[in-house]
């Protein structure tokens, strides 16, 4: 019989009892995170079994997520509001009876480690565990690598740590954190187990198990090298290391002062700014009403069509890929099928992902094969004459179904000239590869309807991505930004500087690549053909960079030809440097009379960054993006920008004013005839 007792004094934790077992249920919606009030709450609940000798056992459970972990806000501020999270496990541990944790959804972070503080743990198939602090720029705080030491040792507690991943729990499998998994009934299942143990078994007094000679090392070796040698990664390391060979309080005051010293660090503060603006766009930007997403086709067997079909594939709907060459098609397919058993052999696909993948995706040239599907995606030639067409085609098969266009630059609004329904229009600008990059750019023309952009919004979150929204422009935002950016970089090459001088600078910066690596990689010939599309209305006044063309009118365009910025040994896609495209950049400066200089890797970076900056503040202003997060999140996760530098917009507010004003002067003064400058109020406000 269940006996209702008097609310605790927050309404996010509530106190219960089942035949003698406490149970304590947290319900702090949306996402169940940790703050000072559910904490404030499970500390009153905690106090209230001390109190009552009829309890035998208590039993923590949440609502939909058990803890998804800590309140980020909180971690902006100089000092954690009390109770702080170690307050409340120890008070568990010294509780004189047994304490179980049901969890259920997600349980990371805090709500992980507020769990290895109970006695015993259960927990719901399907649900997921995890400690991501490592990929917030911190380490856990409460206790996190010293009790998972406990119970996995050292080797895997560095990687359970240090990699920062989640952990599903089934049936099958489990977990060695967890005790039991169970199917259902989570809260009887809890309550069952906690009436049939009968003693404490508090982690932190446990001894670490051993481990093998050079495993350690070679663990944490390991670690330091995939995670690039980031601060949080060698202070994980260094916390389990300590906590085998120091006393438990010992090793918990030393896990403690490290994460707090990280979580007031510029890295933590720049990746909060990356997480709170990722959460503002999947808010901000909800499909106005459920959509099932069942069907859709593809217009285009290249590269990127193939991967954008590959991508909804693996998310479980039917894909139906179009290429009017039928040898084409076929070849686009067999790719596909060779990539998944590639990946299937290197462990970074299973069988059953690789079998839905196949069973999904259809090629064929047959275009009536395309009808019925609810979202069709133009995925051809960046060309507007041939996207018109294709668009015109396409709707008369799709009909009344919502039209993407997959464009990385063209005006939205004149394509949509070509149709009888422009309201069904919508541009969803994928990034390479389609089925791996984590963001998409959403266009919506001045015509697009409310229906095509919940539909493309939905098929984001179906496919797991981050959904950028962006009006039409030249570039939109990430395009024209990196344009602005990658000019510059062509500027300082006629100036002074060498393709791997900057590469190199931009990547000690933390750029996933530089830009000249960027563009042999993609292909010289794709920017070569925007280029060639403006010459008409190209100010003859502006400084033009003439390398690039150079190049490509040579055939040089890159990876896939052998020769670009870098050259290339056949089969190679590692570059090296060319003799002969230097040669041929320090006799353009001689040509055009500029005298070339040498360049800092500080100055490489700073006037690429006050270039994408004052970008940045130019599309704001003209309303192409609706937020300097958003920026920050495109360029992050589509252009490769550091994640624990924040951002553009994160960068531009952690300086001085006065500095940027007067270096932004001076990047007008050098870029000559045709530089915008911006506010850059409108960007760090």
């Amino acid at each position: 019989m269940q006996q209702q007792e008097p609310a605790a004094p927050t309404d996010v934790v509530r106190y219960t009892v089942q035949d003698r077992v406490a149970v304590l249920r947290i319900d702090n919606p949306p996402v169940n995170a940790s703050s000072m009030a559910v904490r404030t709450g499970l500390m009153h609940g905690i106090q209230k079994v001390a109190a009552d000798p009829r309890i035998t056992a208590l039993v923590l459970i949440g609502t939909k997520n058990f803890i998804s972990g800590s309140d980020l806000n909180e971690f902006s501020i100089p000092q954690l509001p009390e109770p702080e999270l170690p307050m409340v496990i120890r008070a568990l541990e010294e509780l004189d009876r047994p304490v179980v944790a049901a969890l259920s959804g997600a349980t990371l972070g805090g709500g992980l480690e507020l769990a290895l503080g109970c006695d015993y743990r259960i927990a719901l198939a399907g649900s997921v565990i995890g400690l991501p602090e490592t990929s917030l720029g911190m380490i856990p705080g409460a206790g996190g690598t010293q009790r998972i030491l406990r119970l996995l040792g050292p080797a895997a507690t560095m990687s359970f740590v240090c990699e920062a991943k989640r952990h599903q729990l089934t049936l099958d499998q489990g977990h060695k954190l967890v005790d039991r998994v169970v199917a259902k009934d989570l809260l009887a299942e809890a309550v069952r187990f906690a009436q049939t143990v009968t003693t404490k078994r508090v982690l932190i007094k446990h001894p670490v198990p051993s481990w093998e000679p050079g495993a350690v090392e070679q663990a944490a070796a390991t670690a330091i090298s995939a995670g690039q040698g980031r601060g949080q990664i060698i202070s994980a390391v260094g916390a389990i290391i300590a906590g085998t060979v120091l006393n438990a309080p010992a090793a918990l005051a030393h896990e403690r002062a490290e994460f707090t010293r990280l979580r007031h660090g510029p890295e933590a503060a720049a990746l909060r700014h990356q997480f709170f603006a990722q959460k503002t766009l999947a808010k901000a930007h909800r499909p106005a009403a459920d959509i099932e997403l069942q069907r859709v086709s593809i217009v285009g067997a290249g590269t990127m069509g193939m991967g954008i079909a590959r991508a909804f594939a693996a998310a479980g709907v039917q894909v139906t890929v179009f290429d009017t060459n039928e040898r084409a098609a076929r070849s686009a397919l067999e790719r596909v099928q060779g990539d998944l058993q590639r990946e299937i052999t290197k462990g970074r696909l299973s069988a059953a992902q690789a079998a839905m993948i196949r069973e999904n995706l259809l090629v064929v040239s047959d275009c009536d094969q395309l009808a019925g599907s609810q979202l069709f995606i133009e995925a051809v030639f960046e060309d507007p004459a041939v996207k018109a067409e294709v668009l015109a085609h396409m709707e008369s098969i799709a009909g009344s179904a919502v039209l993407a266009t997959n464009t990385s630059y063209l005006d939205i609004n004149r394509l949509g000239q070509a149709l009888q329904r422009p309201e069904n229009l919508v541009g969803m600008h994928f990034f390479s590869p389609a089925f791996r990059t984590s963001v998409v750019e959403i266009i919506c023309a001045d015509a697009t309807g409310q229906s095509a952009r919940d539909l493309v919004f939905a098929a984001a979150k179906l496919l797991g991505k981050v959904a950028v929204p962006a009006k039409v422009g030249d570039g939109f935002i990430g395009n024209r930004i990196f344009n602005a950016y990658r000019r510059q970089c062509e500027l300082m090459l006629e100036e002074g500087v060498l393709p791997y001088q900057v590469d190199r600078a931009l990547t000690d910066f933390g750029f996933a690549m530089g830009p000249f690596a960027v563009a042999d990689m993609s292909g010289l010939d794709i920017a070569w053909r925007m280029r060639r599309s403006k010459d008409g209305s190209r100010d003859p006044r502006e400084r033009y960079p003439s390398v690039a063309d150079q190049l490509c009118e040579a055939g040089n365009f890159g990876q896939k030809t052998g020769s670009g910025w870098y050259g290339y040994a056949p089969g190679s896609r590692r570059g090296e440097r060319h003799t002969g495209v230097e040669e041929l950049i320090i006799n353009t400066s001689a040509l055009k009379g500029i005298e070339r200089r040498s360049f800092t890797d500080g100055q490489i970076v700073r006037r690429v960054l006050l270039a994408m900056a004052n970008e940045a503040s130019l599309v704001l202003a003209e309303g192409v993006a609706e937020r300097a997060s958003d920026i920050d999140v495109m360029l992050v996760l589509g252009y490769g920008f550091p994640a624990y530098r924040g951002g553009i917009s994160f960068w531009a507010a952690n300086q001085s004013r006065e500095q940027l004003e007067r270096e932004m002067t001076e990047l007008a003064e050098t870029t000559g005839y045709g530089f915008t400058p911006g506010d850059l109020e409108l960007l760090i406000s």
